[in-house]
């Protein structure tokens, strides 16, 4: 099992294309760690924002009676994928990995692979 730094060192480091990672709780909007980002691009604000995301997500999912789980959400961008992985492990109810990779350099489909492995392996 690995803890929030090791998991978010692991995900800039394993997955392709990874420009900042960050582990944030939706409940309040506050990033419990992130990784990478920069001046041009504030990952504690953008963690937050994503939180108004998933809400908004469970709240229509509710009002339309669906029993699923959201398993991510991708937001696709010009340059960028966004990726927002809530977590299902125990201990982590209310919990999302947020990933934003370069899409010119990144593949979607192993970084999907790669962070659910790593949310596997965290321990909150």
């Amino acid at each position: 099992m690995a803890n929030t730094e090791a998991s978010l060192k692991e995900a800039m480091s394993s997955i392709e294309g990874t420009t900042g990672v960050a582990l944030v709780d939706y409940t309040s909007g506050m990033a419990l760690g992130t990784l990478g980002g920069g001046k041009d691009f504030n990952l504690e604000v953008a963690a937050a924002g994503n939180t108004d995301v998933i809400r908004a997500k469970l709240r229509t999912m509710e009002h339309l009676g669906l029993k699923e789980e959201i398993e991510d959400i991708l937001i696709t961008l010009g340059t960028q994928y966004h990726l927002i992985r809530l977590l299902k492990t125990r201990g982590s109810n209310g919990l999302f990995l947020y990933l934003v990779l370069d899409q010119s350099r990144a593949n979607l489909a192993m970084a999907r692979h790669q962070l659910k492995r790593i949310e596997a392996e965290l321990e909150v």
